[in-house]
């Protein structure tokens, strides 16, 4: 049987997206869906610390919170099979865990008990930084999640750290029979422009445009072979790669971006680009791990 979507559910608004996001997918995908709540999740006040004994009332509200996602999950989509969890451990400990034996990972944008000023909370920015299996953060507009936009964007990488996230995006794409845009954002350092004479500008302009170029069809030759059918729209832009993909998120149901996974180095491993993705992204956002 195909390896589950999980999706991590605490009761909180922001989960409940995330669901409805996940029961789409996993019916794209034709895979099951796996509810997991982590007990530890909940820290209202007055509730006494887990000590290992059974607690009814943090019993009663973790078997509330699945049993409400799963009816969710049915009302969206029946044909779906649904699976639940409940775990007994720290959020960001389980979903690491559970994603080891998940086609990927799904989250809310933020959390139970996050602080309002939050734009991502701790435990999806952990498991986007640490799973080694891909990891979608569910945000963005109502557009974005109904996927009405037809349309994911791919922030192509160098093909050292790309190869995992170009063959998600191609099998997303094929799913959804949707546009591919695959973007390389490039720029011409400040110490090769400054005092040159305008040609020389422009030549190194040329130049670094032609690079970008020419890695864009390194990082696609494999995959559109493989996939045929896919649409694919490239696109070479000059600027900062977080500006000009956050530009982009606004009309995309959804940005995938690779990340290195390095053994033996357990803290958090995004870059620059990946953070903002996941902070201020109009749509969800899939950080898809590359094994070093």
């Amino acid at each position: 049987m195909e390896l589950p979507l999980v999706v991590g559910v605490d009761g909180s608004d922001a989960s409940l997206p995330a669901v409805d996001w996940a029961v789409d997918e996993a019916a794209r995908r034709g895979v099951p869906l796996r509810l997991v709540h982590a007990s530890l999740w909940e820290r209202y006040e007055g509730a006494t610390p887990w000590t290992g004994v059974e607690q009814p009332f943090e019993r009663a509200l973790a078997e509330h919170i699945v049993a409400s996602a799963a009816e969710r999950a049915a009302q969206r989509n029946p044909e779906v099979k649904v699976f639940t969890s409940i775990v007994a451990e720290e959020a960001t400990d389980a979903l690491l865990r559970e994603g080891n034996n998940a086609s990927a990972l799904v989250t809310g944008s933020r959390g139970h008990g996050e602080l309002k000023g939050l734009l991502l909370g701790s435990v999806g920015l952990a498991v986007a930084a640490r799973a080694h299996c891909p990891v979608i953060v569910v945000r963005g507009d109502k557009a974005a999640l109904a996927g009405t936009h037809e349309r994911i964007l791919l922030a192509a990488g160098d093909p050292a750290t790309s190869g995992e996230a170009v063959r998600f995006a191609f099998r997303e794409a094929e799913a959804r029979a949707c546009t591919l845009d695959v973007v390389r954002a490039w720029r011409c350092p400040a110490y090769d422009i400054s005092e040159s004479p305008q040609t020389v500008v422009e030549d190194l302009e040329r130049h670094h445009e032609e690079r970008a170029s020419a890695l864009l069809d390194a990082v696609l030759h494999d995959a559109m072979a493989d996939h045929p059918g896919v649409r694919v729209r490239r696109a070479t832009v000059e600027g900062p790669a977080r500006k000009v993909l956050l530009s982009r998120s606004a009309a995309a149901d959804l940005v995938i971006i690779g990340a290195r996974r390095r053994q033996g180095h357990f803290g958090l491993q995004l870059g620059l680009v990946s953070h903002a993705l996941l902070h201020h992204a109009d749509c969800p956002v899939a950080v898809v791990p590359q094994p070093a």
